[in-house]
C-alpha cells in the first residue's frame, strides 16, 4: 500500500475557502478510482507567522495505481489549485510506502 501526501500551508485568512476547496478537491480524486481512501488532517504545529498547515493523505491500493494517478491526473489538479490561490498556498508532496499498520481495540483506559 502506497500514501500519497500532500501537505499545504497557508496565511490563516485562508483557511476556510481553502478547506471548502479541499474538500471538493479530495471527492475528485477519490472519484478517478484510483485511491481507497483519504484522509485530512491539520498539522498541530505552531507556526511562528500564525500560519495554517494541513495533510492530505490518500491511500493507494499499489504503487501502480499511484503512477497513473501521476501520469493521468496529478498535473492537471496541481493547476487546478495554482490557479485557485496562486503562490499563498505553498504545498509539497511525498509517497510513503506503508510497511505495518496496528489497531487497539477494546477499552483504552
Amino acid at each position: 500500500m502506497v500514501i500519497y501526501n500532500v501537505t499545504s500551508n497557508m496565511a490563516q485568512s485562508l483557511e476556510n475557502s481553502w478547506l471548502e476547496w479541499t474538500r471538493e478537491h479530495i471527492a475528485q480524486v477519490l472519484g478517478t478510482g484510483l485511491f481507497m481512501d483519504a484522509r485530512l488532517t491539520r498539522v498541530l504545529v505552531n507556526e511562528d507567522d500564525g500560519s495554517s498547515t494541513f495533510s492530505v493523505q490518500y491511500k493507494a491500493s499499489s504503487r501502480e495505481a499511484l503512477e497513473i494517478y501521476h501520469e493521468k491526473y496529478s498535473e492537471s489538479y496541481i493547476k487546478l489549485g495554482h490557479e485557485k490561490f496562486g503562490e499563498q498556498v505553498l504545498s509539497f508532496r511525498t509517497e510513503l510506502e506503508l510497511i505495518d499498520e496496528y489497531r487497539v481495540t477494546g477499552n483504552m483506559n
